[in-house]
């Protein structure tokens, strides 16, 4: 007998994190300080100052994610998560005005293997 299994094709997900934190008095920055860090150390990178990005294997994993980020929400502020297919981050564009010298566009989109 001969089973008939259809594996199923793996989707790649970026789950893009926003925020917008209080950063006037000393433990408002600490707190946003320790924000950035767990994105981080969670495997995000900077997209913006306050834009991070992690691609993730399947939906499962975004949701698996978006709990963590909600666990370590800090007392203040907003933070919003969008999730777009690989192929939707592949068509971002970027676009630099006169940026300081120091500055470098870097690859438009990270390559899986």
């Amino acid at each position: 007998m001969q089973l008939n299994v259809k594996s199923e094709e793996v989707r790649f997900m970026w789950l893009m994190v926003f925020f917008d934190l209080p950063v006037r008095t000393k433990p408002q920055r600490g707190r946003a300080s320790r924000f950035r860090q767990f994105l981080k150390k969670d495997g995000y990178i900077m997209l913006q100052l306050s834009v991070y990005v992690r691609v993730c294997r399947g939906q499962d994993a975004v949701d698996k994610h978006i709990g963590r980020v909600r666990a370590v929400l800090p007392q203040e502020g907003s933070v919003r998560t969008l999730q777009v297919t690989d192929k939707q981050y592949g068509r971002m564009e970027l676009m630099l005005g006169a940026a300081p010298k120091t500055e470098q566009a870097g690859a438009a989109q990270m390559v899986l293997l």
